[in-house]
């Protein structure tokens, strides 16, 4: 194959190239505007500098235009903002705007002064900053658009909710401020016309099962005051869109488009195997594709990475002000001041977690490296896709982490470059998500056997179960929210649990970041060592209940990793089938998990060898979640000659390796979910391994493990037998968030157990 001219030929001749595939450019496909588009708004978007509209762009909007629900899944960079623009300014920005099918109630005259209004939606406030930005540009003049998040001053706030014909911002805001306070924003529920939802498959587990109780408590309050809004998703991702994007807002179904008629570039696509390590081979690549002038972004699956990645590359550029780091956590200044940097150009590299990869429109990256499999093969082609815009060819560097899952990709090229991206995994019924959303329905407005219109069959029983509990008080066939407090308080719309534990400096008081509280204990700890900004801090203090970790500035050579137990015991049994023909069940149900951080280890920077190991007394924490797991009779073990201790570490292998591997059969990483496994479990009775969700209620990949069982253990089975190593190693059964160390683990064993589980 024909190398592209946007591959050096120093990547192209290095050895560590495993594989390359070269994808030609594409000229696209040009149509006439709508009809029903007005004067002034296709003047102001050929006055921007756009001629004529892509088919795919006329074929959404003609959807959306006739009042259907539709979502949009064409390529990065392919014009889906016009698209969705279109129809909105039509009915929000044109001096004669386009009603469409849509007839106004008396009720929605009579409170508002707008005709209609817009909603957009997008998972960071980055995309939606960048979003308003495009709307400004596209629009005619004078177009009342507006943002509103945690940054909005109380004058801008006040603009979107009286003023703003479109308005800009995520569901954390319509969650917390605008449903709450929904008499103040009457004006534009009640001339809600449009919704777009942005990346829609971003809206997965239970951050996207809480966003769709979300968007229903949005639909009944629109309904309330007279509107019925159309929705369009948007994503350049999505996999069998028409259900997810149903599930999400509500429907059986939504339209989609899918043909991609625009242009594109011509692109490169390098698989690469590490030799020196992730880490180093990451800045080596970077530095060097800086150094020849080419903007790059190379994504990495943590904050540390991010870090050091940047900090490395810089020192081998030369020039360290040319490369930085950006992650979540940062505040937003700092944010805002990187993004300017990159769109301008200042900023060469950068290397940045997901957090940048659905963010701001960077105008188009010269390279991309992909520092391990981001976890979905959605986002791998996300971040892939930030390269080559603006007409421009581009090179992505696909490269191997030291993870089951990313060395079975490296060996299997094709199902990085064929297979289609994951089916969204959304469970909307999760009754730990529904019920605190019920309260805070209630809470908005009295809630009635009706609202199964919107919340689904279970309305009733679930807000039956909420007034035994003392949540919710029934009086004349109607629920109410009766407490002095708000209930959107206690609902985190992407941790279900408490606010974000600030990270605060000891000598100045100065919040310097913020971290996830799920993640909190393992990272912030006493004596842990946090990265922020390529600076080393050392926790002093951390108090769960303040949400608080106090820091100081240090300079070490080591990090630290956390060390826990855990166990778990079976709630509920849902499913239950045999595997294979040896006496092996299968089984799908619900399980509390008590885990607790007892110390951490202290790593070497540059080897990773284990230092020394502190104790800590941490709280303990419980979950109920979902779980699936595999049962294996002693008849079995006996078989394979596992009995014993050997039985134990072979169990525990391959609950590494098939947890690495989960993600390619379930839009999710490691980190999204977790495992136990023991050579007896007191509950089965048997040798039992077990997958479960990461999340209270569970999020669905659990569920999607058991649904492709055979299938991910063969992948496992196949990881055992071809990784190169002799004892076990990272690629295999070693993993980076075993709570133990990755004490008692058994390749060889594995392997045995494994196949013998699939015969």
């Amino acid at each position: 194959m024909l190398k592209g001219v946007s591959v050096p030929d120093w990547l192209m001749d290095d050895a560590r190239v495993l594989h390359h595939h070269h994808r030609p450019a594409r000229t696209g496909e040009v149509v006439d505007w709508p009809s029903w588009l007005p004067a002034d708004v296709q003047q102001s978007i050929i006055d921007a500098g756009i001629e004529r509209p892509w088919r795919h762009q006329v074929e959404l909007a003609d959807l959306v235009h006739a009042g259907r629900h539709a979502a949009i899944c064409t390529s990065t960079a392919s014009g889906k903002t016009l698209a969705y623009l279109m129809p909105v300014m039509a009915a929000t920005a044109s001096a004669t705007p386009s009603l469409g099918v849509a007839v106004d109630s008396l009720r929605n005259r009579l409170l508002t002064r707008r005709q209609h209004t817009a909603l957009y939606l997008s998972p960071t406030k980055a995309l939606a900053h960048d979003q308003l930005r495009a709307a400004r540009a596209l629009g005619p003049k004078g177009w009342a658009v507006g943002a509103l998040d945690g940054d909005s001053d109380q004058a801008e706030r006040r603009f979107a909710r009286d003023h703003a014909g479109m308005v800009f911002t995520n569901p954390d805001m319509v969650h917390r401020s605008v449903l709450p306070q929904h008499s103040r924003w009457a004006g534009l529920l009640g001339s809600l016309r449009y919704v777009v939802v942005d990346e829609a498959h971003r809206y997965k587990g239970v951050f996207g099962a809480n966003v769709a109780q979300v968007l229903r408590r949005l639909r009944r309050l629109c309904a309330h005051y007279g509107a019925d809004p159309v929705f369009v998703l948007a994503s350049a991702t999505a996999t069998e869109a028409g259900n997810s994007g149903g599930l999400l807002v509500g429907e059986p179904f939504v339209e989609v488009v899918g043909e991609d008629a625009s242009p594109r570039p011509a692109r490169d696509v390098v698989i690469w195997q590490p030799a020196g390590g992730l880490g180093p081979d990451a800045s080596e690549v970077m530095a060097r594709l800086v150094g020849e002038g080419k903007q790059t972004i190379t994504f990495v699956g943590s904050r540390v990475q991010a870090e050091l990645i940047a900090l490395q590359a810089g020192d081998q550029v030369g020039d360290a002000g040319r490369v930085a780091s950006y992650r979540s956590g940062y505040l937003a200044g700092d944010r805002r001041g990187l993004e300017a940097a990159l769109q301008t150009g200042e900023l060469m590299g950068v290397a940045a977690t997901n957090a940048l990869e659905l963010g701001i429109d960077v105008s188009g990256m010269d390279a991309v490296v992909v520092a391990g499999f981001p976890g979905t093969m959605a986002s791998l082609w996300q971040q892939s896709g930030r390269a080559g815009r603006r007409d421009r060819d581009a090179v992505v560097v696909m490269m191997a982490g030291d993870d089951p899952r990313d060395q079975y990709l490296a060996t299997h090229p094709e199902l990085v470059l064929d297979a289609p991206v994951e089916r969204t995994v959304l469970w909307v019924d999760n009754p730990h998500v529904l019920g605190a959303h019920l309260a805070a329905a209630a809470q908005e407005k009295p809630l009635t056997s009706a609202d199964a219109r919107w919340f689904g069959d279970r309305t009733e029983t679930m807000a039956d179960m909420a007034t035994r509990q003392g949540v919710l008080r029934r009086r004349g066939g109607s629920w109410f929210w009766t407490r002095p407090d708000r209930a959107v308080d206690h609902i985190s719309l992407r941790t279900m649990g408490p606010s974000a534990v600030q990270i605060v400096e000891r000598d100045t008081g100065r919040i310097i970041g913020q971290v996830d509280p799920s993640a909190a204990d393992r990272t912030v700890h006493p004596g842990a060592v946090y990265l922020h900004q390529g600076e080393q801090w050392l926790v002093d203090e951390y108090d769960p209940e303040l949400c608080q970790a106090i820091v100081h500035r240090g300079s070490v050579t080591y990090w630290t990793q956390a060390v826990s137990v855990q166990d778990l015991q079976i709630l509920r049994q849902s499913r239950d089938e045999p595997f294979g023909t040896q006496g092996v069940r299968l089984c799908l149900g619900e399980v509390r998990l008590t885990g607790q951080v007892t110390g951490y280890l202290r790593r070497d920077e540059r080897t990773g060898a284990v230092w020394d190991q502190t104790p800590l007394e941490m709280p303990e924490n419980s979950l109920t979640t979902r779980s699936m797991w595999w049962t294996i009779p002693s008849s079995l073990v006996t078989k394979v000659g596992l009995e014993g201790l050997r039985l134990g570490a072979a169990a525990h292998a391959a609950e590494h390796t098939a947890i690495g591997l989960l993600g390619l059969f379930a839009p999710c990483d490691r980190w999204d979910i977790g495992g136990l496994s023991t050579a007896l479990h007191p509950d089965t009775g048997e040798c039992t391994i077990f997958v479960h969700d990461g999340t209270p209620g569970g999020a669905g990949f659990a569920e999607r493990g058991f649904e492709a069982a055979r299938e991910w253990l063969e992948a496992a089975r196949e990881r055992l037998d071809s990784c190169a190593c002799e004892a076990g190693c990272p690629a295999c059964v070693v993993s980076p968030k075993c709570g133990n160390g990755n004490q008692m683990l058994d390749k060889a064993a594995a392997l045995d157990l494994v196949t013998a589980m699939l015969a």
